[in-house]
């Protein structure tokens, strides 16, 4: 690929064409606007590159921790997170804050609702896709079946459920969302109570037909119940502009030549 952009020099240090074209495969840009890719990684690099710098500069020292299972960060990686544990500061969150973004939209804090919903599933390990064709197939003709008559949910689940709850005509009882996955949860938050969900649910089981029988919207929360949910979303946000004005005034304080990277969005 012909590089969009020339090589970067940063405090006497060139970023080449061809670093910028590798890293730029991690910054995905609008269709039809290529070079934008392009500058998020020649931004990035060059915030990576002055980062280095600072730790060099204050003497920083960081083992590497663990971030996930089988997932260490890497000694730079590691680097640039005690240069930004020392250097960024975010300002406090106040009570009147956090008082202020409740009143806002109250309803945006609300208890987990309650579901009642039933099931018929047929199972499909994820990476078996033609498992989960044939689970799909078998889900989507049933479907039509129960749109003619929904009353034989019970019966069918019963015959053809792969899920324990067949004993119980495919009924899971009262659900929180956090009871079941994701891909379910979503389905529940959506369907209309009363029915048959008009559309298949797939997840990592395999592919449901759902009966949602009734949905408890849960209550909104008053500011006290709410505050640790809106204290950790303030603490990130602050963190967040912290970050922003840090790397824009390394950008600022540096001598970049080949281009202008003060704003790559």
């Amino acid at each position: 690929m012909k590089p969009l952009i020339s090589a970067i020099v940063v405090n006497g240090t060139t970023i080449s064409e061809t670093d910028i074209a590798a890293e730029a495969q991690n910054h995905p840009a609008p269709k039809g606007k290529p070079g934008l890719a392009w500058r998020r990684a020649a931004r990035a690099l060059a915030v990576r590159l002055l980062m280095l710098e600072a730790a060099q500069a204050k003497g920083l020292h960081a083992s590497p921790r663990e971030l996930a299972p089988g997932q260490v960060e890497t000694d730079e990686e590691a680097l640039i997170r005690a240069v930004m544990e020392n250097a960024v500061t975010p300002e406090p969150v106040s009570s009147d804050a956090l008082r202020a973004a409740y009143d806002r939209n109250p309803a945006a804090y609300r208890a987990p609702s309650l579901y009642q919903a039933a099931h018929i599933l047929f199972a499909a390990k994820p990476g078996d896709r033609p498992a989960r064709a044939v689970a799909r197939d078998r889900a989507e003709a049933t479907l039509e079946i129960l749109r003619a008559t929904p009353k034989k949910f019970a019966e069918i689940a019963g015959r053809e459920s792969e899920c324990a709850s067949r004993d119980m005509g495919g009924e899971l009882g009262q659900l929180l969302g956090c009871d079941v996955v994701p891909e379910f949860a979503a389905a529940m938050q959506i369907a209309t109570p009363d029915q048959i969900h008009d559309q298949v649910v797939e997840t990592r089981f395999g592919m449901h037909v759902l009966r949602l029988d009734a949905r408890a919207k849960g209550d909104i929360l008053p500011f006290d119940a709410a505050r640790p949910r809106l204290q950790e979303a303030a603490e990130k946000a602050a963190w967040a502009r912290a970050a922003q004005e840090f790397v824009t005034d390394l950008l600022g304080n540096a001598e970049i030549s080949g281009m202008d990277l003060s704003n790559a969005a």
